[in-house]
């Protein structure tokens, strides 16, 4: 068993737990965006679906092994809502971050309310409007993906444009789950370029639409993990199609930003500031 009274490895991997009654997605999300201001790694394990005493009492388990195997305490985010399953998660040999009651015991003293705690309450929203809304973007944006239809764009909130594999569709489908945004998509082409013109479906709805590029160095690698060896991956081709996507997206003011080095979120919140789709909501 490691000595507890030594001092943790500054440099060693470390172990970090997200512990959930519900998915874990919340502690997830905030957890990994609080230790990537580290350089260091971290192996990363989620605990979902912690909602009884025994599932508890199995996470410290798996807490306390991670402890055993490396000496060093592993950082557990938690987002459990009932005080006895995080009293049990407390006991285990972590640096424990409880995100509920570092948030929701000061708003219970301003608020003068006490919370419901009651599990899964983030998530239960299958019969709301929110939700629903959501089910009807993803359903849109796989009907539009790739050009597929031009049936009632006019319903869509945002149409991406850019070359074949730069990021089009995740961008949409990420849109639409997580903001409900109806959002299309459809990929520029040697034939528009030759006709120096947007898709004949999309001129109308220019105030939707929004572009991405890509490097294209980076197109070719993509592309070539699809189609190795051939003129549509070649790097003269990429440049060419970059290029003439850039100058028609400049010619028809249409604002875009090179996706190469920025995540799906990044993309998204650029997208949201620059379109505004809640106007149109």
């Amino acid at each position: 068993m490691p000595d507890q009274s030594l001092p943790p490895l500054p440099n060693a991997n470390r172990t970090v737990f997200f512990v959930s009654d519900g998915t874990g997605i919340t502690a997830e999300a905030f957890g990994h965006s609080v230790i990537t201001q580290f350089d260091m790694k971290f192996k990363q394990v989620r605990l979902p679906f912690i909602d009884t005493l025994d599932k508890a009492e199995d996470a410290v388990r798996r807490i306390n092994e991670a402890f055993d195997l490396t000496g060093n305490r592993p950082i557990v985010f938690s987002t459990l809502v009932k005080p006895e399953l995080a009293h049990v998660i407390f006991r285990s040999k972590g640096l424990h971050m409880d995100l509920i009651q570092t948030f929701v015991a000061p708003l219970e003293e301003e608020l003068g309310v006490k919370s419901t705690h009651t599990v899964g309450r983030s998530h239960n929203i299958a019969d709301t409007e929110e939700y629903k809304n959501r089910i009807e973007a993803i359903n849109f944006s796989l009907a539009h993906d790739d050009g597929q239809s031009n049936k009632n764009l006019e319903m869509a909130d945002v149409i991406l444009v850019g070359v074949s594999r730069s990021g089009k569709t995740p961008t949409t489908l990420y849109l639409a789950m997580q903001y409900g945004i109806k959002a299309a998509n459809y990929p520029l082409i040697p034939d528009d370029f030759e006709r120096g013109k947007l898709p004949s479906a999309l001129p109308q709805f220019k105030g939707k639409i929004f572009g991405l590029s890509i490097a294209p160095e980076r197109l070719s690698e993509i592309r070539n993990e699809r189609r190795p060896g051939s003129k549509y991956a070649s790097l003269e081709n990429c440049r060419y199609e970059v290029n003439e996507a850039e100058a028609m997206m400049k010619r028809e003011g249409i604002r875009w930003l090179s996706s190469t080095a920025k995540s799906i979120e990044e993309i998204a919140t650029t997208i949201l500031q620059e379109v505004k789709p809640d106007s149109r909501l």
